[in-house]
């Protein structure tokens, strides 16, 4: 029979000991779990990256699946190790905005304050809450404790970036992840810049270019920019066969800014 999906994800790199240890945690006080990997690559604390890349993965698992996630700059302060249910899923983590793309577009979710300590592992460590809190409250979810015993009932903060500025003939959003490819991922969606014009009627500053919204990538010449709605719907500066975040030298927090053409017959174009 198929145990309980526990997915990670992580800044802790592959070389050290970080995600082997958490994992043995799960499977010691979980045994039949099933731990998956999402990526333990997300750039050393860069909270706003992981927030995206659990973003889009979670959906593609099954209900009552439980998404460990920690990228944890204030690990050791005051902020809140939280545990929040969505329908029959859960997401377990610091509560630092690395769950605010998701909640932003879900509703009927509770989080809680992991404040019963008999969930932890003891003693904890002042810098390692992944293996000490955040893996074994995971893992007694798994094996079928009540989340209403995990802790108290808790607002979340505010995620450390804001959503798109939407203006009547403009739209300011950021980068928010650079993939492997140097595409650039912006927190705009292009449903925000539809319910205003048609896609190809909006410009992109990005860096040091301006580019047109295009359908696919091979749209424009090679080595050349543009923009695009990619595979989550988030609007991505890209490089036909190169990297838009050296050639447009763009980086997470990077402003872009959307802004319709003054003419329908407006020049668009990209700096090589």
């Amino acid at each position: 029979m198929n145990g309980p999906v526990i997915t990670l994800l992580s800044d802790f790199g592959l070389e050290d000991h970080y995600v082997a240890a958490m994992k043995g945690v799960i499977l010691t006080i979980c045994p039949g779990a099933r731990p998956i990997d999402i990526t333990h690559l997300i750039a050393p604390q860069d909270v706003r990256s992981a927030a995206f890349v659990l973003y889009s993965t979670h959906g593609y698992f099954p209900q009552g699946t439980i998404h460990l996630a920690v990228v944890d700059p204030g690990v050791g302060t005051e902020r809140r190790p939280v545990a929040i249910r969505m329908g029959s899923s859960y997401f377990v983590g610091p509560d630092n905005g690395l769950f605010s793309l998701i909640l932003k577009r879900e509703t009927g979710w509770e989080a809680r304050e992991l404040d019963n300590v008999s969930f932890w592992r003891n003693p904890v460590s002042n810098t390692f809450h992944g293996r000490d809190i955040f893996a074994p409250v995971a893992a007694h979810l798994a094996a079928g404790a009540p989340f209403e015993m995990v802790g108290g009932v808790c607002g979340l903060v505010s995620a450390p970036w804001g959503e798109p500025e939407v203006g009547k003939d403009s739209v300011k959003g950021e980068v928010i992840h650079l993939d492997r490819f140097g595409n650039a991922i912006t927190n705009v969606l292009l449903e925000v810049l539809e319910k205003k014009a048609q896609a190809k009627k909006w410009e992109v500053l990005a860096g040091k270019g301006a580019v047109s919204i295009q359908r696919s990538y091979a749209m424009v010449p090679t080595g050349e920019a543009l923009a695009l709605a990619g595979s989550t719907g988030f609007i991505e500066i890209a490089v036909n066969g190169g990297s838009a975040a050296s050639k447009l030298e763009l980086r997470p927090g990077s402003e872009v800014a959307f802004r319709l053409f003054a003419t329908r017959e407006s020049e668009v174009y990209s700096q090589g």
